[in-house]
């Protein structure tokens, strides 16, 4: 298993595509509703405001569990350890407790070997706590395990939903023992609008969203969902409670569709 100093926590906030006022409120509830862990990326633009409404809130950082995810540009081994010094002064905190591999490095510009050993060597200097990677093939995860051993890759943070379960990699990271973050878990709210997880959620009492995120949490994925509306960020924290039966889960499981949303062009790997 990975030579964690602190499990990764199975549920968090996601900031994708939140900025300026919008984060800072979306991060201050959050963590007053009781989130302790929050998920950010160099990319999003949105660091400082993160660290800002961490730094307004009354909640101590050695109880948060802070991620970034660094950019295709600071993946260079001279790059990485400058970059993610930035995040820090931004994140207005000494350390991340995960830092992961944003997307693979395009065309393989950069040596996966040569940002895996500076992230390595961030973690040698206590920059951050953990490393893992994210948008990950089973290919990819492969090399990763070979550059530094699967002990030290802390999870794979990938594209998943009931619409898109990833499965080859799911069952590869499992095999080598490498946690599964899943991100876009309720698919933009896409599979919140189908009628099964309605009918499952209906007899529930539950919302579509409890339900879906239950759905991943029960198969031992770490999920991020983001919300910038108090009551939905209150519901989504009570998804954990929520036990689905086998029937249900495997209902959920039968939505596949092959339903990916996040596919750059130039930046996505061939995917499995």
């Amino acid at each position: 298993m990975n030579d964690t100093t602190t499990a990764i926590p199975t549920f968090g906030l996601g900031t994708f595509r939140l900025k300026n006022q919008i984060v800072i409120d979306s991060v201050k509830t959050a963590l007053e509703l009781g989130f302790r862990a929050i998920d950010t990326a160099q990319i999003y633009g949105n660091e400082a405001e993160v660290g800002q409404a961490i730094a307004e809130s009354d909640v101590p950082r050695e109880q948060l569990f802070l991620t970034t995810k660094v950019w295709t540009e600071q993946l260079a081994g001279d790059r990485l350890i400058p970059g993610l010094k930035e995040s820090l002064a931004k994140l207005r905190t000494d350390y991340l407790d995960l830092t992961l591999i944003h997307w693979p490095s395009p065309g393989n510009a950069v040596p996966l070997s040569e940002t895996l050993a500076a992230l390595m060597q961030a973690k040698a200097q206590g920059l951050t706590r953990q490393i893992g990677v994210s948008n990950f093939t089973v290919d990819l995860m492969k090399q990763a395990i070979a550059a530094v051993g699967a002990k030290h890759i802390a999870t794979n943070q990938i594209e998943l939903h009931p619409y898109l379960q990833n499965r080859k990699i799911v069952e590869f990271a499992r095999s080598q023992g490498v946690p599964i973050t899943s991100y876009m878990t309720l698919a933009y709210g896409l599979v919140l609008k189908d009628e099964l997880i309605i009918r499952i959620a209906a007899e529930r009492r539950a919302t579509p969203a409890q339900v879906v995120l239950a759905w991943a949490l029960q198969q031992g994925y770490a999920v991020i969902p983001s919300s910038t509306k108090r009551e939905n960020l209150a519901s989504n924290l009570l998804a954990p409670q929520l036990v689905l039966s086998p029937a249900e889960m495997a209902q959920i499981a039968s939505l596949e569709r092959g339903g990916r949303l996040v596919n750059p062009e130039g930046l996505a790997p061939i995917w499995d």
